[in-house]
């Protein structure tokens, strides 16, 4: 890094914006994850909710990420939770989806296996089930990953902190380093936490794939 863009770095605190946008990612990115798999988990119970589910889902993620973040604001205030919440709402559908194809996918022949061996309808899901529905689930983590580093980016413009705060101060004022140096660390940021996900993906595939 050269001298200008350290002392922009300095002069904006990055380090600090970088902390933050971690924290709200983390969060955003834990809480999708949870509500994500616990959806999926109920509709490959109850099938015949999935079409129209899904289909809600599919209807909210038509919303512009701005227009969302605008529509939460009367609810949530400013700041940080609004961002989150959103970051949520977008990242459900992925993880819910791939869990829900990777739970009722499960080959006939397991299934049946684990029956006959006197394993009960929920110890087949928690042994047999979620185990080989693993690979499915962390390709919908990959897509939240993106979704969510985008959003709390975006979450800048409500006062949420984050690198969207150096980035939007940057695009306001006219400042191109500035734009530059956090446009390039956030798709950094994106990039490590995408080759993150496809790693623990790809190790999924290789230990549940061929099942």
């Amino acid at each position: 890094m050269d001298g200008g863009m350290l002392e922009l770095w300095q002069d904006y605190n990055l380090t600090a914006r970088t902390f933050e946008h971690l924290a709200m990612f983390s969060v955003a990115l834990l809480l999708s994850v949870i509500i994500g798999f616990a959806v999926g988990v109920l509709l490959s119970r109850r099938r015949r909710y999935a079409g129209v589910s899904f289909a809600a889902l599919n209807t909210l993620e038509t919303f512009p990420d701005l227009a969302l973040l605008a529509i939460l604001i009367p609810l949530l205030g400013i700041g940080a939770v609004p961002t989150v919440a959103a970051c949520v709402l977008y990242s459900i559908l992925p993880i819910a989806r791939n869990t829900y194809t990777g739970l009722t996918s499960v080959s006939a022949g397991h299934v049946n296996a684990a029956e006959s061996i006197g394993l009960t309808e929920r110890e087949v899901l928690v042994h047999i089930r979620v185990p080989l529905a693993l690979p499915m689930l962390a390709g919908g983590v990959r897509i939240a990953v993106v979704f969510t580093m985008g959003i709390v980016t975006l979450g800048g413009l409500v006062g949420a902190g984050g690198l969207g705060v150096p980035l939007q101060t940057g695009i306001f004022n006219n400042i191109p380093g500035l734009i530059l140096l956090s446009g390039a660390w956030v798709g950094l940021l994106a990039v490590l936490f995408d080759g993150v996900a496809a790693a623990v993906e790809h190790r999924l595939n290789r230990r549940y794939g061929s099942w």
